[in-house]
């Protein structure tokens, strides 16, 4: 006993494991400056698309570009409704609001709005909210929005002739076909496969069960399904404003069209930065009638108005509320 006693002083002390906070101190590092490192990044790839952008900016009508820019500072307060409206939880107001500003940096790298959603998660999983009723609202919000969208999209179709000059942005039958199939083998395989079904399964319980929540109070109803309606129409006003200020020469309705017809059938090709919508935007309001090259232009400035100028301190925001622990 003396002698294992002996050989239990001789040894040397057992270094203390580090803390969860040192140890993870590395990651949140990394995640605070990636951000930064994104958009620098895509500064740097596409300076000759953003020097062209400004350039034009510059020459144009300041009045309405106050104006668009305006408007895209209302697209962030229409975005913290909804998803306020979402969630039956009430949230902080400065913190959403901060959090969507953020979230539209995450959408650079992430297509189909996946960065804005991951940032939102997040947010909601700091307030306390657990992880199954914040994906349910990110649901809940996509639902709105798209229902919303294509409610407008549909009455402006309806209030409008020009409708006619959109017939080649409607998806043909080979683009269809493949689409509904994947979607049938997605269904398919998430019926068969138990361990995909379980989750989905508790899923949508609780999507329902937020859902019935959600619309049993008038001031949620207001926020989520209201704020979906205006999204596109604030939208569509950053774009009119900025074809307002280099001489579009469309009216706002048409310009609103374009824009709905555009997000339609460009929101299909999941790409980050929303590069398939560009194309179909500058495609549309050639159709109604503008010159390619001022089409052309406007949708630069509409990006960097919407894009480029809040991206910086977009990441600036995300890498704070990271540093801050609120994501």
């Amino acid at each position: 006993m003396s002698s294992l006693s002996s050989l239990r002083s001789d040894a040397p002390p057992a270094r203390p494991l580090p803390s969860p906070s040192a140890a993870g101190r590395p990651l949140r590092l990394a995640l605070c400056l990636s951000p930064l490192l994104v958009a620098a990044v895509w500064g740097l790839t596409n300076r000759s698309l953003l020097y062209e952008g400004v350039t034009r900016l510059a020459r144009a009508e300041p009045a309405w570009l106050l104006a668009a820019a305006a408007c895209t500072c209302l697209t962030w307060v229409v975005a913290a409704c909804m998803r306020q409206g979402a969630v039956p939880d009430r949230l902080p107001p400065g913190l959403l609001l901060a959090s969507q500003f953020a979230a539209g940096a995450a959408n650079h790298v992430l297509p189909a709005g996946l960065g804005a959603h991951a940032v939102t998660v997040r947010f909601l999983r700091t307030r306390g909210v657990p992880l199954e009723r914040a994906t349910a609202s990110v649901a809940l919000y996509s639902v709105a929005r798209s229902g919303a969208k294509a409610v407008v999209l549909i009455g402006f179709l309806l209030s409008s002739s020009a409708w006619r000059r959109l017939g080649e942005l409607v998806p043909d039958g080979a683009v269809l076909v493949p689409l509904a199939a994947g979607v049938t083998l997605a269904g398919v395989a998430t019926a068969v496969v138990r361990p995909l079904r379980r989750p989905l399964t508790g899923l949508v319980r609780c999507a329902f069960s937020d859902a019935r929540t959600v619309h049993a109070r008038p001031s949620r109803v207001l926020a989520l399904w209201g704020g979906a309606a205006a999204m596109p129409l604030v939208q569509a006003s950053v774009l009119a404003c900025t074809g307002q200020a280099l001489g579009l020469g469309l009216s706002w309705p048409e310009v609103t069209l374009a824009y709905l017809a555009a997000g339609t059938a460009g929101g299909a090709v999941p790409v980050p930065g929303g590069v398939a919508v560009d194309a179909a935007l500058v495609f549309t309001l050639a159709a109604f009638g503008s010159p390619p090259a001022v089409a052309t232009a406007t949708v630069i400035g509409y990006r960097v108005l919407t894009d480029w100028m809040p991206l910086l301190p977009g990441a600036l925001v995300l890498s704070a509320m990271i540093r801050a622990k609120v994501l």
